[in-house]
């Protein structure tokens, strides 16, 4: 049986769920989005939007193998503001391979995308808390010694991901191999790591969480 969202369709996995688009930052005008396909099947995606003229997508539509992700780049082609102050909305359709209804296996996620003019906010503060100046030294008595000092410590390049992520990835990953509640597959693990498919949707996702954490710029 098809893990069921609350709708009755197929619960649809993307990363992230808004996008902004900013005039002034080239940049800013192409940005990935990730499917994750964490069934046990294959499943067909395609991308539609409610103002395609402004959008270009690739791949826009295709296969994914089970227990799967794949990134696709959304690049703002127009900079023509929308036509209704309303957000663009840009759709995920997803569907089991080979089923022949739409509404058999289906599922669909909104993604909102929207064009600001300019480039992004930089928060600074010209407050007058953050002057500086000099401070008064406490006068220091005859004879002491000078002040001790210390090497700077050679640079070490960029920070590493922490342990702590790459832990939970690992977990989820593991996870994921599991075996399915209900599945009539032959396995020698016992039944109690038999997870069920709600549950490896939720790892599914916190994979992908921790996965951007991971690699994210540093």
């Amino acid at each position: 049986m098809l893990p069921r969202g609350l709708d009755g369709r197929l619960p649809v996995f993307i990363f992230p769920q808004a996008l902004t688009f900013y005039t002034g930052d080239q940049r800013s005008l192409s940005q990935i989005v990730t499917i994750y396909n964490p069934y046990d099947f294959h499943i067909t995606f395609s991308v539609l939007c409610n103002n395609p003229r402004c959008y270009a997508v690739e791949p826009s539509r295709g296969v994914m193998q089970p227990r799967s992700t794949l990134n696709m780049t959304i690049t703002r082609t127009s900079l023509d503001p929308p036509p209704t102050p309303n957000h663009d909305r840009i759709r995920v359709v997803i569907s089991e391979e080979g089923s022949r209804t739409v509404s058999e296996s289906s599922g669909r996620k909104d993604l909102t995308a929207t064009l600001v003019e300019g480039v992004p906010e930089v928060h600074t503060s010209s407050s007058d808390s953050d002057k500086f100046e000099s401070v008064h030294a406490t006068p220091s008595r005859p004879g002491a010694p000078p002040p001790r000092t210390q090497p700077f410590a050679a640079y070490q390049g960029a920070r590493s991901p922490s342990l702590l992520l790459v832990g939970g990835a690992v977990v989820c990953m593991a996870g994921l191999l599991l075996p399915t509640l209900g599945e009539e597959t032959q396995s020698a693990l016992p039944p109690y790591l038999h997870l069920p498919a709600s549950f490896k949707m939720a790892i599914a996702y916190a994979l992908g969480l921790l996965t951007y954490a991971i690699l994210r710029p540093l």
